[in-house]
């Protein structure tokens, strides 16, 4: 039998949820930026989404989504 009640269970994974998405933001974030880099070297989204084996679809969203331009 579980000694932690279970709405203290359910507020503590909340909080962690919550913890969890802060984290892939700021990651998703990061990797919109290392993409521009990408772009800045190689040239285009293309010549990055050929590099990394994605779909040019793929990293054109991440970078608009996730860049330095993207809403807040």
């Amino acid at each position: 039998m579980n000694a932690i009640p279970w709405r203290d269970r359910v507020h503590g994974e909340d909080q962690l949820v919550e913890q969890l998405q802060l984290l892939v933001s700021e990651s998703a974030k990061r990797r919109a930026l290392a993409l521009l880099d990408g772009v800045a070297e190689l040239g285009t989204v293309a010549d990055v989404a050929r590099e990394l084996d994605k779909s040019w679809n793929a990293i054109d969203k991440a970078i608009k989504k996730n860049g330095p331009q993207a809403p807040t």
